[in-house]
């Protein structure tokens, strides 16, 4: 397939797609398979090169994966799980970091992991080094190769406490994974609480786990000897559902997003509403549309949840340019997100990056000579130009934009995007896109 796609816009997106289970989730459930002692049943899986990445290393371990892509049933049978070549695990994982949430559950089940040298898309650091920080924690010993490193558990793992700096998603998925089977009790202040975390807490516990989460943050897991396996459906993945909204906004469009849920959204669908996007919350879905006239300029902030998503922030920032006025965005997740501006202002748009934080409270970031605040002057009519994919949701942000614009825009690196967007191919082309 054609790691590029040439878009003539200028036209409303309108139709109707479907979107399926969360990225952010499903790859996180199927490593959780690896915990129980029985086969597990994912539904309501994507066709993404996630999950394929995923599959090959749960392979990789001997562990029997099998996947019916038109249904999204997936299962993986973890009876004959080994080790594997760090090599191996390198070439197959590519730039993905997910290898790194095997450890806790290789730990307990074979009691060594490898981690080779992980990538992942180019936002900003995102270091693996509080992830070894709570695998010593737990016990875990690290050794140092020359393409990676190898971790091992001669004394078991055992419950900890620990209070992270900042409520990193990928922090408390590593906890999570490692602490249901360690022996004693676990505590982590300050996690992260995303729907897509509740959603890996609910799996956890139909597997066997113990866990309490309180409303300041703090989880509490008990550890278990063993665990068993799950059936389970995946949350759809708002992620997604908020790109193809906001490429409704930017297009003047209206589109009726299949699987859409509410309750993971709220937070979107107020600025959605804000903006001056309209939306209908139906029984199977939700309609996203443009009712015409001036879409307003808004002031916002990116947060943990329940704040204002980071990977809502670049999708959203395109159909900004449409808005009348001055909208001001301060990024306080990711510190380099802002790269993806470039394209948009060779395109026409009149976005200013700046290094102070221009919000209601000041972030990380401040003081660290990051441009992560955007002021956002529109409408500008964008124009179509030749534009490469920085990342995976600044790849889609692209396509939005190219969509808008006039003229036919050739987009570079459209392959990252398959990584979480299931068949966006297909589904332009449903809502009637010009492309090629």
């Amino acid at each position: 397939m054609s790691d590029s796609i040439r878009i003539t816009g200028g036209k409303p997106l309108t139709g109707e797609i479907t979107v399926r289970g969360a990225k952010n989730f499903v790859s996180k459930a199927m490593v959780a398979s690896l915990l129980g002692d029985t086969p597990s049943t994912l539904r309501n899986v994507p066709d993404i090169r996630d999950v394929a990445v995923v599959t090959g290393l749960l392979e990789l371990h001997g562990a029997k994966v099998a996947y019916d892509a038109p249904s999204g049933v997936l299962s993986v049978d973890p009876a004959k799980v080994a080790p594997a070549k760090i090599g191996d695990v390198g070439v197959h994982a590519g730039s993905s970091r997910i290898p790194i949430l095997f450890c806790g559950p290789l730990l307990h089940r074979l009691g060594e992991a490898v981690i080779p040298d992980l990538g992942g898309c180019k936002i900003g650091e995102r270091p693996v080094d509080f992830h070894i920080e709570i695998l010593k924690k737990f016990g875990a010993v690290v050794e140092e190769l020359g393409d990676g490193i190898r971790l091992t558990a001669p004394n078991g793992l055992h419950g900890i406490k620990h209070k992270l700096a900042y409520p990193s998603v990928g922090a408390t998925e590593q906890l999570l994974l490692t602490a249901v089977r360690a022996e004693g009790m676990t505590r982590l202040e300050n996690a992260a609480v995303e729907p897509e975390i509740k959603d890996l807490i609910d799996l956890l516990q139909k597997m066997g786990a113990v866990i309490s989460v309180d409303t300041d943050r703090s989880v509490t897991i008990e550890g278990v000897k063993s665990m068993i396996g799950f059936d389970h459906i995946s949350l759809t993945d708002r992620i997604e559902a908020a790109s193809w909204a906001c490429a409704a906004l930017a297009t003047s469009g209206e589109v009726f997003v299949r699987g859409a849920q509410q309750r993971t959204m709220a937070m979107f669908l107020n600025v959605f509403r804000k903006v001056g996007g309209e939306f209908e919350v139906r029984e199977d879905g939700i309609a996203f549309r443009h009712p015409g006239g001036e879409l307003r300029s808004i002031a916002l902030q990116t947060d943990v949840h329940p704040g204002f998503m980071t990977d809502w922030q670049q999708p959203l920032v395109v159909a900004l340019t449409q808005a009348k006025g001055l909208s001001i965005v301060h990024e306080t997740v990711y510190e380099q997100r802002f790269g993806f501006t470039e394209a948009l202002v060779k395109m026409g748009a009149n976005i200013q990056l700046y290094r102070e934080c221009l919000g209601d409270q000041a972030c990380r970031f401040g003081q660290r000579n990051f441009k992560h605040s955007a002021a956002i002057s529109g409408p500008t009519p964008l124009v179509a130009a030749d534009i490469d994919v920085p990342d995976l949701r600044g790849g889609f942000s692209h396509l939005i934009a190219a969509l808008t614009a006039t003229g036919t825009s050739t987009v570079s690196g459209v392959g990252i995007i398959d990584r979480g967007y299931e068949n966006f191919r297909g589904k332009l082309e449903a809502l009637g896109a010009d492309f090629e």
